[in-house]
């Protein structure tokens, strides 16, 4: 296998409560690269990002998929993020009576274990846990906040890229990341992605827009058409979609 490729996808097939939605997706993830994957609404993204994340309500019916060269969907959805995937959700869930500080300590020493490592100290984990945030332009003060509670749209997807920058992941999938932000919130969101960004790690950008990729800029753009990907190019393919829709695409 090509030591540069993170993530395989070969005719994947999955369906929900007995509904087809993944009808053979092929894709293939390298390391370095930021993959953007369109399309209209029903045509499978978030089924994708699920699946890729492990989530029990779908139901994998064929084809394979490998990461770093192991099998993927043996994995346990806990077993995907030590090993370095992440998913930053399109409506990210509240966690109330947990702060964010304790949430993510448990998460971070949870991943150590699992690779062998030792707990960060407390000294450590705080020294850490102020630098990331400061990456994202993250008040202090939300250190002690709830996960999530309370907080506008663009707070919790800020909170999702800190959450990614803390766990510092192989491979990001980031499903609607831009849904509902306003142009400042994207920006900052947008910013954190690219500092996060290194030759030996991947993102997939799942998205409908254009405008999250006038600051995010991908490698390989995929358009997600009736549970297929139907075309895969540049960048200029967004523009394309931009001006003339889905429809021109199949």
């Amino acid at each position: 296998m090509d030591n540069d490729v993170l993530l395989k996808i070969e005719g994947l097939k999955a369906s929900v409560e007995d509904k087809e939605i993944l009808k053979g997706v092929d894709l293939t993830v390298r390391k370095g690269e930021v993959h953007v994957v369109m399309g209209p609404n029903g045509a499978g993204k978030s089924t994708l990002s699920s699946v890729l994340a492990g989530k029990p309500q779908y139901t994998v019916t064929g084809g394979k998929v490998t990461f770093m060269g192991r099998d993927l969907l043996g994995m346990s959805p806990e077993e995907r993020s030590w090993a370095g995937i992440f998913l930053s959700f399109q409506y990210p869930v509240e966690i109330p009576g947990v702060t964010i500080t304790n949430f993510m300590k448990t998460a971070v020493n949870s991943r150590r274990k699992a690779l062998g490592e030792e707990p960060l100290t407390a000294a450590a984990f705080l020294k850490m846990m102020k630098e990331k945030m400061a990456l994202v332009q993250m008040r202090p003060e939300f250190a002690k906040r709830e996960v999530n509670v309370g907080f506008s749209g663009g707070e919790k997807k800020r909170n999702e890229i800190f959450q990614m920058a803390m766990l510092d992941p192989v491979l990001s999938i980031l499903d609607e990341t831009d849904s509902g932000l306003d142009v400042d919130a994207l920006r900052i969101v947008a910013e954190g992605v690219n500092k996060l960004r290194t030759p030996e790690k991947s993102t997939i950008v799942i998205t409908h827009y254009q405008r999250l990729l006038d600051y995010i800029t991908p490698d390989i753009v995929h358009v997600l058409k009736d549970g297929r990907i139907v075309r895969t190019a540049g960048k200029e393919l967004v523009a394309r979609i931009e001006e003339n829709g889905y429809d021109s695409i199949n």
